[in-house]
């Protein structure tokens, strides 16, 4: 058995740098005085957000056991009718998709840097 030829290996890295050269340390700005209430404020409006979201998830899921109860046609056959299964497989999924999505713009929203400044509005 003979020595298999090996590929040349290439090593790709970013642009050449000057011989020598060290990078610039950066200097991070001081903070300024009323900095401190910018954090507060974003962490507040996400708990906010996450909050609303947390209580109209709980809502959706938790009214599902209730509505499955109250339905006239629960008690009385063996076999699951079809309206159940769009109950159950059908209807939360756009309710999901939707509360979700409005989550993930609020999120957004608050931390982008002009529209984090603006009080925060009702959903």
């Amino acid at each position: 058995m003979g020595a298999e030829s090996v590929p040349r290996r290439e090593v790709v890295t970013g642009r050449p740098r000057p011989f020598g050269g060290t990078a610039t340390p950066r200097t991070t700005p001081s903070p300024q005085p009323g900095s401190e209430v910018y954090p507060e404020r974003l962490i507040r409006r996400q708990l906010k957000a996450a909050l609303i979201t947390t209580a109209l998830l709980a809502v959706l899921l938790g009214l599902l056991p209730v509505l499955l109860r109250i339905l006239p046609f629960a008690d009385t056959a063996p076999r699951v009718p079809l309206a159940v299964w769009l109950l159950l497989g059908v209807a939360p999924y756009p309710a999901l998709l939707a509360i979700g999505a409005w989550y993930v713009r609020r999120a957004e929203r608050n931390e982008t840097g002009p529209a984090a400044d603006a009080p925060a509005e009702r959903p």
